[in-house]
């Protein structure tokens, strides 16, 4: 799961990646994981990990995680190769998600690169670019699809009127995910395809000052317009990055003296997890427990896929228990003799905060 930061200069983008980076956690446990110095691992916040491990005496937690990549800042004329350009724009084909981080906030000593703080402009300046991107991609395809219906290739038939459809809304101006919903799977499967950005969901991240935080301050009428009914995060970058230099005690009372419940980055990431459609499915037991990553409305086999491709194929049951009450039984032992455990077959449907053993 990789989430693209993207923004343009000077609007907090790095100071939120390094309050990320520093709460970077251990990857020795992801072997397939190469980290890169713009790429930070992070943990998504989950305190159901912990009362299990006390349950089951586990020598270890392991977390769900999340990959955070810091993408260079964005510029008008990205799409034609103004800055870093298409290496800026080829970035953020390689993720999953965009979270897009906008100034909100006031600060004469750090100059915008518009020379005035309006987040609704930036947010449409950062679009047209993904939009521009997007077309000459179409384009091009269109002319090899053209060819192929021309030879009479019966699937580049409605791959041709998809991709028309898809070029008309950017030429007007919309992003693909706007007007193309998940459930048009033909629409999906050309955009990943081609790794058309503005497919991908958008988190807005919006950096506001300390006061604009406390205040609870919201977008206005310009930026919801853009917003729409996507996620959006309200945050300190600034704060962030000073809260992760703080011990979990201090961490705490600073945030109870801002009559904050959470920080604004395990909002972004579970924000961030929610938006991909995940959930989380648990195990625990002497040696680990552990969280583990699904997409939703994923059957027994499926889920099972996630800790080894075995699990899938050679599925016969699952032993199954909600994490509440195993809370409450305090134990498997209790749970089984209370009859709570319940044993599931191939068209079971997980559920998020399940604690599964699985049986092949």
């Amino acid at each position: 799961m990789k989430i693209g930061i993207v923004g343009l200069p000077n609007v907090g983008k790095s100071t939120l990646f390094r309050a990320l980076t520093k709460k970077q956690i251990d990857v020795s446990n992801y072997p397939f994981t190469t980290i890169e110095p713009n790429v930070g691992i992070v943990a998504v916040p989950d305190e159901r990990l912990q009362k299990l491990a006390e349950i089951s005496h586990s020598a270890k937690i392991t977390p769900a995680i999340i990959e955070f990549v810091d993408i260079a800042g964005l510029v008008k004329g990205a799409a034609e190769g103004e800055g870093l350009g298409n290496k800026f724009l080829s970035h953020i084909k390689e993720t999953d998600a965009i979270a897009e981080v906008i100034r909100v906030f006031e600060d004469k000593d750090i100059i915008h690169v518009h020379n005035k703080v309006d987040p609704a402009e930036d947010a449409e300046v950062i679009h047209l670019e993904l939009i521009l991107k997007d077309l000459e991609i179409i384009k091009k395809r269109l002319v090899s699809v053209t060819s192929d219906v021309r030879a009479q290739k019966k699937e580049a038939v409605a791959e041709k009127e998809n991709l028309e459809k898809m070029k008309i809304t950017l030429e007007e101006g919309k992003l693909l995910g706007e007007v193309f919903p998940p459930a048009d799977e033909d629409a999906n499967n050309i955009a990943r395809q081609l790794g058309l950005l503005t497919m991908k969901p958008i988190i807005f991240v919006c950096n506001a000052s300390e006061a604009m935080v406390q205040n609870g301050w919201m977008p206005d009428d310009a930026l919801k317009t853009i917003v729409g009914n996507r996620s959006f995060v309200v945050l300190s970058a600034k704060i962030e990055d000073e809260l992760n230099s703080l011990e979990d005690a201090e961490r705490k009372e600073f945030l109870q003296s801002m009559g904050l419940k959470r920080s604004g980055l395990d909002t972004l990431i579970t924000t961030a997890y929610e938006t991909l459609g995940l959930i989380t499915f648990l195990t625990t037991g002497e040696t680990e427990t552990r969280a583990w990553t699904i997409p939703r409305n994923s059957t027994a086999p499926r889920a099972g896929r996630a800790i080894h491709s075995d699990f899938e194929e050679k599925f016969i049951r699952a032993e199954v228990i909600t994490y509440e009450k195993l809370i409450e039984a305090g134990s498997y032992a209790v749970a089984r003799e209370r009859g709570w455990l319940r044993t599931e077959g191939k068209g079971y449907v997980v559920q998020d905060g399940d604690v599964v053993e699985f049986k092949i």
